[in-house]
Parts: structure tokens; sequence; C-alpha cells
């Protein structure tokens, strides 16, 4: 893999070796009539990220056109998928979707991913097993001008299979991300190329999109934060400082029960892919609906049932900014700001909870919503943020002090049910002088 010029900014992961010809189970070529300038990718690390200068792209991209008078495709059940070929084994295989253009044809931005298991603490004394991005969670932010192509390749080291869905992106669809219905899931120990533009600019994110409950909520999330020169906001309110929030809601009991019981089902699974035994009805995956109906007729039982598992329910008892929950927020830093300085705050739900995010002593300004602009900016102090939504907010500071921001749904600022703790954090003014009262660490009110 080429790397590209680094600008002193360091890519997500680790460079990827070039995998051979032989290993890679689809080499689709695409010429494009586009053109494409990158700049490099601009940081991965949490929390406050100056912003970049312009970029003067200006590409599209598109799918081939029906020739005249053609008739309408008529797509055939599980076309193109390798999970309808007997005994399929996808270790050490590379997979490049259709659609995108090819390395020549476009100066994409390269990165590397991987899926990993870790053991990850929230607060000291909590560890919980959760699947990850690049080891972390959440996953590394992504900071990308708008119209640049990237090209992210992720590795499953993992033993369950998982995807990538580049949530709020308008992209090809092959590169959608959502198992069996745009691709195939990236088994483990395989490879998978993702190609695509980045648009439109705003707060978007990334997820898994395989055993997605359980995935989403495990750790496998991420910011992917796409620039532009011509935001609005950036016009309205000058900002240099930039706070990525991933709001997350974990329950640790139902994350080590069903990780066991998914690595147990996978290890099964793996056995029979290395005895070229596979077949599509281990995985209960159906070229259409009569081959799904047909399987139930011939005696296989699908899960919902409920004979094969007892029926789980999900219950966080811990809720997190950035993969941490109060008091270890302040390990990763407060926000911070300055008299009359604005700074931008970018709420992410990566969960499976609705947080009503308050900041005490402000009324901020809502001025985007899924990563678009607002047509008029709202003042609030509290917003609610459901399961994949995100939001920008705007903090004018015209109040110094030491403020508390945090999930006014009291229920999830707790540990366990002990207040204070979860989703808790604070914003605090680097010239408020001389402090009076600061605040210590409590976590038994």
């Amino acid at each position: 893999m080429k790397e590209p010029k680094s600008n002193g900014v360091p890519l997500i992961g680790e460079h990827a070796d070039s995998a051979p010809e032989n290993q890679s189970r689809r080499n689709f070529l695409r010429s494009a009539t586009v053109a494409a300038t990158g700049v490099l990718a601009a940081g991965t690390s949490l929390g406050a990220q100056a912003q970049t200068g312009a970029h003067n792209a200006h590409a599209g991209h598109a799918m081939p056109a029906a020739a005249p008078g053609a008739h309408a495709h008529s797509w055939q059940g599980g076309q193109g998928s390798m999970m309808f070929m007997e005994g399929h084994d996808m270790r050490g295989v590379v997979t490049e979707a259709p659609g995108a253009p090819s390395d020549d044809a476009v100066n994409y931005r390269e990165f590397e991913m991987s899926f990993d298991v870790i053991e990850h603490e929230i607060l000291p004394g909590v560890k919980a097993p959760m699947f990850a991005f690049n080891g972390q969670v959440p996953g590394p932010v992504f900071r990308v001008q708008e119209n640049d192509w990237i090209k992210v390749t992720v590795r499953n080291r993992t033993e369950e299979m998982h995807t990538i869905h580049w949530h709020g992106v308008d992209l090809i669809y092959t590169m959608d991300g959502v198992p069996m219905m745009t691709q195939d899931p990236v088994h483990p120990e395989e490879t998978f190329v993702y190609r695509f533009q980045a648009r439109p600019h705003g707060t978007r994110f990334y997820h898994c999109h395989w055993g997605t409950p359980l995935h989403f909520m495990a750790g496998l999330h991420g910011a992917f934060i796409i620039e532009s020169p011509n935001d609005p906001i950036r016009r309205d309110f000058p900002y240099e400082r930039d706070y990525v929030l991933m709001l997350e809601a974990f329950d640790v009991n139902f994350a080590r029960e069903h990780m066991n019981a998914v690595h147990e089902g996978m290890k099964k699974v793996n056995a029979l892919m290395g005895q070229g035994r596979l077949s599509p009805v281990t995985h209960g995956f159906f070229r259409n609906y009569q081959e799904f109906v047909k399987a139930i007729e011939d005696g296989w039982r699908p899960p919902y049932t409920r004979g094969n598992a007892e029926l789980p329910t999900v219950k966080p008892r811990f809720f997190a900014i950035n993969g941490k929950a109060f008091p270890a927020t302040k390990e990763q830093g407060h926000m911070k700001i300055r008299r009359g300085e604005n700074i931008r705050i970018r709420l992410i739900n990566g969960g499976v909870a609705t947080h009503h995010m308050h900041l005490h002593g402000h009324q901020f300004y809502v001025v985007a919503e899924d990563g678009n602009p607002l047509p008029y900016y709202k003042r609030c102090n509290t917003i609610a943020v459901t399961p994949g939504k995100t939001f920008d907010l705007i903090v004018h500071g015209d109040n110094p002090g030491l403020w508390d921001f945090h999930d006014h749904n009291e229920l999830q600022s707790t540990n366990n049910m002990i207040y204070p703790g979860g989703m808790m954090t604070m914003l605090e003014y680097e010239d408020l002088g001389e402090i009076p009262y600061g605040p210590s660490i409590s976590v038994n009110q």
C-alpha cells in the first residue's frame, strides 16, 4: 500500500503490507472521470482539535448508468456473495468491493483499521471485554476534508464477523457496510477495503453493523468528521477549539456473557470453515425468502424462536463519554474555554440509550443535527440525543467558572446506580483567575 504524505500528523493504525495478487478475492478496478487533490488526514486523538486548511477537491462518483432502452435489472438473491459458496474460507483473503475508482484514478487518503477484542476499563474497578477499532474505545477520530477520496483497509483480528457502516455519509452503496445487503461480513483473518468520497461535510460517525446491538454497544464506534472551508457554522461562530464527545451506554454483564457466547459459536463456524464444510444455513443466511421458509419446513429452527438461547435483557449500568465514566472522565481532560471564545462541541450517540445533555451556567446554540447545519440556530441548555443522532453545539464564553456538563436523566449520571458518575464532565474557564471553590472527586452522595 502506498504511504501518503504525512504533513506531520499520524495516520490511524499501522502501515499495511501490500497483499499478493493471488490473495485478492475480487480485483474490481474501475476507471473514473474524476479528479481530486489529497490533503492528508488530520488528527486521530480525542478532545480539542484545531481546524486544518481549506481543501480544493471537486469530484463526484456514480454507479454505471444503464444503457438507453435497457430494462431495469432484476437482482438475484445473494448475488456476488461468498456466503453462498459451500465451504468458503476467508482467512488471509483481501476483499476489494466493486464500484469505486481504482488507486490510479483518484488520489486516495489511506487509513489502516483493525477489529480487535480488548479488556476496556470504563473507570477504576470496572473493566469489560469489548470489541474495538484499533484496540481502543471509542475508535480513532477521523478528520478529513469534504470531497476527499478515502481508502480504509480494515483487518479482522477477532473470531467474530464485522463490518463498518459510515453513518450519515453519502457514499457508493457497496461501501455502506450493511452485511448481506451491501457486502459480506468481514470474516476472521480477512481484510476488507472500503473506498468512498467524504461527503457531505459535518459530524458523522462509523460503527459496526454486524450483530449491531452487541457490537455497537460493546465499543465498535468512532467519530468521522468531514470538514469544509464552506462550513457556515465556522463563518457564523469563529472558533478554534473543537471537542468530540461520543456518548455511550454499557451493560458490562450483557457484553461479557454474549461476547463469550459469540466466540463459542464462532469457534464452531471457523472449524467448519477450515474443514470446507461451512454452508449458508450454518450462518442462517438465505438467498431469498422462499429458501428461508423452505429451511424452516425442513426442520431448521430460527434462533428468534428462543429455542437456541435464553432471552437476553440489556440494562446499561455504566454511561460514558469517549469510553470513560465519571470520575475517569477527568483522565481524558475536561473541555476548556476562555472569556469571549467560541468552542464547538460535537455530540455523537454511539450507544443504545437516550441522553439529555445539560450544560450549567450557559445557553448554547444548537447549530447542526445529523451533521447538517440547521437553517436557524436554536438556544438551549439541554438537548436530547437519541441513539444514532449527532448534534453540534456552540458555547460562547460569557460566564467564567467551572461548569457541570452531564446527562440530565440522572439515572445515567450514575455508576451502577451510585451517584455521581456516568455521563458527566466539566467546562473549565482557563482564565478564571482566583478560584474560590475548586472541584474535588465524589463517588457516593
